[in-house]
């Protein structure tokens, strides 16, 4: 079978197209023929040894997969060969066909209405946004709620979810064409933010926080920062007292955040570790994911896959993510 392999640590360009030995289930496992691959910021970051897990070389890319059964192993009883399923590899996707740990949580049927690209691009954003919106931010209706990034896979997910919770939702992306894709999928304002800001432009910082503000009607009560670096000062500072800011993710570097501000807002800067919470409170993660199927059976979210790439072209998948230029997901296709 064809696998796109890390071999060394580095960027996109460095990974490679080779045949592998096709994996055999063992008890408890099943084995997948995989037909999409969602592609996330993690996969960025793993491939140069900057993610929290660093598998064993050789691997493939590819956190999360949707396909169909192809056999199962010994004591397998809640699978059988035909089945078309999403799974959560946390790495290993992009590959025509992946083993996998048959247990609810890693794998799980889908609905016969739900395309294998929308499959694969479903858990990961929505579980994320999701698990910070609800149990993190606790985010009730009325609130506002100013997503960075909100054009991306996580960012659009959680406009979508805002939305369906109640909130008013203020789009922030680093191009108008992001902003309007935010608009078309629910948010009710947009702001451009400069492509590249500055943290010691201090002019710039504070106009930005001051236009995060006024679109919030005097501040913003959740922050969900799936973008870092020197944007989320700004945001810090446009926060209603007692708001929450969700640190999600860092694509811009990690931020250095004065911590003076949250003294004087009462604020929280409260962490979405969405992998070890389905880990750590798998029962609350189940109920969770019975919601939001629930809610795109009910057409209240839909995943927006708006690039599609083959896997021989699966570095230029994760490239496309790595320069910002996704609207939505990106889902690389096998087969």
């Amino acid at each position: 079978m064809k696998a796109l392999l890390s071999k060394v640590p580095g960027q996109p360009e460095a990974l490679v197209l080779e045949d592998v030995p096709s994996p055999t289930p063992g008890p408890g496992e099943v084995l997948i023929s995989v037909k999409a691959v969602g592609v996330n910021y993690p996969d960025v970051l793993i491939i140069q040894d900057m993610y929290q897990f660093k598998p064993n070389r050789p691997f493939s890319p590819g956190g999360e997969i949707a396909g169909v059964v192809k056999a199962v192993g010994e004591g397998v009883t809640n699978l059988k060969p035909g089945d078309r399923v999403l799974g959560s590899t946390g790495w290993g996707g992009m590959a025509e066909e992946v083993v996998m740990q048959a247990g609810h949580s890693r794998v799980r049927k889908i609905p016969d209405s739900m395309p294998f690209d929308e499959a694969a691009a479903f858990l990961m954003t929505y579980g994320t946004s999701h698990y910070g919106l609800k149990d993190r931010a606790h985010i009730k209706p009325g609130e506002s709620l100013l997503v960075l990034g909100a054009a991306g896979g996580v960012g659009i997910a959680a406009v979508e979810l805002g939305k369906a919770m109640g909130a008013k939702v203020i789009a922030a992306a680093s191009s108008q064409e992001k902003v309007d894709f935010a608009i078309a999928c629910g948010a009710d304002e947009g702001i451009v933010y400069p492509a590249k800001l500055d943290e010691d432009d201090k002019a710039a910082t504070k106009a930005l926080s001051e236009a995060f503000k006024k679109a919030g009607g005097g501040g913003i009560d959740v922050v969900y920062d799936g973008v870092g670096g020197a944007y989320a000062e700004p945001a810090l500072r446009a926060m209603n007292w007692d708001g929450r800011f969700l640190v999600i993710g860092f694509p811009a570097g990690i931020p250095k955040i004065p911590l003076n501000l949250t003294l004087l807002k009462s604020c929280q800067i409260v962490g979405v570790f969405w992998g070890a919470f389905t880990a750590r409170q798998p029962a609350d993660n189940e109920a969770n994911i019975a919601e939001l199927f629930a809610m795109y059976e009910a057409g209240k979210i839909k995943p927006r896959v708006s690039a599609h790439f083959p896997l021989e072209r699966g570095a230029e998948a994760i490239r496309h993510l790595a320069d910002r230029k996704a609207q939505g997901k990106v889902v690389v296709t096998v087969g």
